[in-house]
């Protein structure tokens, strides 16, 4: 009887990915000798290593730079979230060798953020090539496309045949790897168009170029603001985009990754500005700098507040008629800001991604209309039964005067949920005409908005049907 078993035929069975940061720390810590070391290391992936010198002490760090060249540091700290970090360990030469090394927008990025004594000296120490690369990149103001593109990339002239074209690719691949997408120019650098690497390494040696150059191809400007045009070329699969200066000669691209970066960078931004901050606050922004960032909305916040309580005073006739209805102000000025921040979060979102005419806008404003009458119905209706219900059963409210109230409350959450779901549409609407961000305008003012319709409609439907009609 055969008992051997057929391999083939045995089942894989698939693990999770194993992390090897620790592996890889442990490794570091050992008293392996240079030599072994850094063969050890050469068996892992950078960004496992990347991941793996967050857990190492500075003097393990110290240990790890003297070990590995340039070329290798730079590819591993490309993976890292704290780069200025693990720059600022290194002596001055070492230092000088990897932003060499690294892609230019990130050692742009990193000496933007030095001292202007100590980035000359970091700069004096490059070479021409590089010093000039970088300038090129800081010469965009931080918005504009221009400072996040990468000249890591091909281009080859239009006039090639295809083995020369071929010759060319393995020429610079040595030094970009970004060689998914091929990009053909003129004498001058003027952009013609693109070539897919697929598609040059299956042609003909003697088709022409032009057969395989794609003339209709996405591409941006490098002075453009990256606001107004990241919606234009998110929506492209392309492996880059290419960037062009205003005589259309190539100057960089923008990776996908770049892109996706970009996408999420600006979400960030709008989430921040939501809250009437920026987004380029974070866990080790310097606390006055925070401060200085907040405090001016507040104290505008504080005076739209004050706004708002002298409103509530206005009604202090009813209040004092009728304490019983302060219990519920809450709750309906909690119902109304919720509503508005909802038509606020779709109204600025399809104002980014799309350019409406006024018949749009108008939808979208009877759109959001609809919805907060619909749901001021269903709600209205739910309190009107459950705080009437509430006061007769727990607080011995006369049936009368709670269901009363109930419906007053019922009432104002109709009315506010509505006009909040108006009022979440039409002003950033409204900003957006002005050429002023909504995102940055809208999120703090909305909800003092709200809550001043709030408490008018509450306190105002209360003295007219509870006061003056029914004269509880």
């Amino acid at each position: 009887m055969n008992t051997k078993k057929n391999i083939l035929n045995e089942p894989i069975v698939l693990t999770h990915q194993q992390d090897y940061k620790e592996e890889i720390a442990n490794i570091i810590r050992s008293d392996l000798t240079p030599k072994l070391l850094r063969k050890r290391l050469l068996e892992y992936h950078k960004n496992d290593i990347a991941a793996a010198i967050a857990l190492l002490k500075k003097e393990e760090r110290y240990k790890l730079y003297s070990i590995l060249d340039a070329p290798m540091l730079s590819d591993i700290l490309e993976y890292t979230e704290n780069l200025p970090v693990y720059l600022n360990e290194m002596g001055m030469k070492k230092r000088v060798e990897i932003l060499s090394q690294l892609e230019v927008s990130t050692a742009a990025d990193y000496l933007q953020q030095l001292e202007k004594t100590e980035c000359h000296n970091i700069l004096d120490l490059m070479t021409e090539d590089v010093k000039n690369r970088i300038h090129f990149l800081c010469s965009f103001d931080e918005d504009e496309i221009g400072s996040k593109m990468t000249d890591n990339y091909i281009s080859i002239p239009t006039d090639l045949s295809i083995r020369q074209a071929m010759k060319e690719l393995i020429t610079q691949a040595a030094d970009n790897d970004n060689i998914g997408t091929i990009y053909a120019v003129d004498q001058a650098g003027v952009l013609i168009g693109a070539i897919d690497l697929k598609d040059l390494i299956i042609a003909r040696e003697n088709t022409p170029l032009e057969d395989i150059l794609m003339t209709s191809y996405p591409y941006i400007y490098a002075n453009e603001q990256i606001e107004d045009c990241l919606e234009r070329i998110k929506g492209y699969s392309e492996d880059s985009i290419p960037v062009l200066d205003s005589e259309n000669r190539l100057k960089g691209v923008l990776t996908a990754q770049d892109v996706t970066q970009l996408i999420d960078d600006e979400m960030g931004d709008d989430y921040a500005k939501l809250a009437g901050l920026t987004s380029e606050e974070d866990l080790h922004e310097p606390l006055r700098k925070s401060i200085g960032k907040r405090l001016p909305w507040l104290i505008i916040l504080l005076g739209l507040g004050i706004l708002v309580s002298s409103v509530v005073g206005l009604f202090e006739n009813v209040v004092a008629h009728l304490a019983l209805i302060v219990c519920f102000q809450s709750l309906v000025l909690d119902m109304a800001g919720n509503v508005g921040t909802q038509s606020l979060a779709v109204t600025i979102r399809v104002l980014m991604d799309e350019q409406l005419s006024g018949k749009q806008k108008l939808f979208l404003v009877w759109k959001e209309s609809r919805v907060g009458l619909l749901n001021g119905l269903i709600l209205g209706l739910l309190s009107f039964l459950l705080i009437g219900a509430y006061l007769v059963s727990f607080k011995g409210q006369p049936a009368a005067l709670a269901f009363s109230v109930s419906f007053c409350t019922g009432a104002a959450l109709l009315v506010s949920m509505l006009l909040s779901s108006i009022s979440g549409t039409t002003v950033p609407i409204f900003f957006k005409k002005l050429n002023i961000d909504p995102a940055v305008a809208s999120g703090p003012l909305i909800t003092t908005i709200n809550d001043l319709v709030a408490v008018v409609t509450y306190y105002g439907l209360a003295w007219i049907l509870l006061i003056n009609i029914l004269q509880f």
